[in-house]
């Protein structure tokens, strides 16, 4: 499902316009960006959490040249699911 074929569902789903429904999604996303640039964590109830997680310095090696790389520090955009829906996919969305 692409962008705009999400928004008609959730648009028809809550009886707003697509324009109305398209906004709304801006401003979710917007808001979400800003709480990951500062750092903090987005809880989505029943759904997961996103986190911004660091991921430490670390060498790695080339695979051609076998020459030691140092990868510098940087941080990471994650996500965790919530056990229920972890469940929901397991069973093709079948209840127990």
């Amino acid at each position: 499902m692409n962008n705009k074929e999400f928004i008609a569902e959730l648009s028809s789903r809550t009886g707003y316009t697509k324009v109305f429904t398209q906004q709304m999604m801006d401003d979710l996303l917007i808001a979400m960006s800003d709480c990951f640039i500062e750092g903090d964590s987005v809880a989505v109830a029943g759904f997961g959490v996103f986190e911004v997680k660091k991921k430490m310095e670390r060498v790695i090696v080339n695979p051609t040249t076998g020459a030691n790389m140092l990868v510098p520090p940087k941080l990471v955009l994650n996500f965790r699911v919530s056990n229920a829906w972890k469940d929901k996919v397991r069973t093709g969305g079948e209840n127990g």
